[in-house]
């Protein structure tokens, strides 16, 4: 069965998915350490979520802040330790990247709901579900169908329709999505819609580092290449088609596997 992780290397560089499949005999903790991350950030959010049914409608921009950000640091740095302590390699530098991302979408919540309290005149607590809708992490969707499994980030269900949610802590782009972003959207949406017997149309790229959310419509052009992606992918895994990619220096450079690309 293909997994949307495999899609997203595949849009990110075939030869990468390439050499994954049938060069790489390695164990590769990669994959664990981003889901442990995920994990990271979703507690993260519960943490926030349980923090702000504290907020009151009087209280100051400074207080709200410091209420939202109450237990952040040691549970950053007791889960950074535990990841540690499983052997995955995550440095000083993501550790870092990971504390910066989660005070500057405090400090926007923060400002988010001292305005929504003044203008509705409640408390937190009475309009927390403005900015935590009802919602599903991590959940496992497949199609037998498809032959297509993938885990969604998070999956937010509005008065009965449901949207799915790709969380993401690249930069974005000027506008839009990625493009890689916009099909590992639609193929979950389309998992979702199997799943749940029901419609998707719209789906959601959160971009952590600025704190911004884009919307996806899933319309008939990103579903047709969705499909042409997993066209591709098939014959890249099943039948070890060599795919021609050109170098990138931003990608490439970064890339673990560059030295075997090169050598090969």
């Amino acid at each position: 069965m293909m997994t949307i992780s495999s899609i997203k290397t595949h849009m990110y560089c075939p030869m990468k998915l390439y050499i994954q499949n049938h060069i790489d005999v390695e164990e590769n903790k990669d994959y664990q350490l981003s889901i442990e991350i995920k994990k990271l950030k979703i507690d993260i959010q519960d943490l926030i979520q349980k923090n702000m049914r504290k907020i009151k409608k009087e209280m100051s921009l400074t207080e709200i802040e410091n209420i939202l950000s109450e237990n952040i640091d040691s549970y950053i740095e007791s889960t950074t330790d535990a990841i540690k302590s499983m052997r995955l390699m995550i440095g000083d530098d993501k550790i870092n990247e990971i504390i910066d991302d989660t005070y500057f979408n405090i400090k926007i919540r923060a400002a988010k709901v001292k305005r929504a309290m003044a203008i509705l005149d409640k408390n937190a607590f009475e309009i927390i579900d403005m900015f935590f809708p009802n919602c599903m992490y991590s959940y496992l969707l497949k199609d037998s169908g498809l032959e297509l499994i993938g885990m969604c980030d998070k999956i937010e269900i509005i008065d009965g329709k449901y949207y799915p949610v790709a969380i993401k802590s690249s930069n974005p782009p000027i506008k839009g999505v990625w493009d890689q972003d916009a099909v590992e959207l639609v193929a979950y949406a389309i998992l979702l819609e199997e799943e749940f017997d029901t419609e998707v149309f719209v789906g959601f790229v959160d971009y952590e580092k600025i704190g911004d959310r884009r919307p996806v419509v899933m319309d008939v052009n990103l579903r047709k290449a969705l499909f042409d992606v997993i066209r591709e992918v098939k014959e890249i895994t099943d039948n070890k088609r060599l795919p021609n990619v050109k170098m990138n220096e931003k990608k490439c450079g970064k890339c673990e596997y560059k030295d075997i690309c090169i050598k090969n």
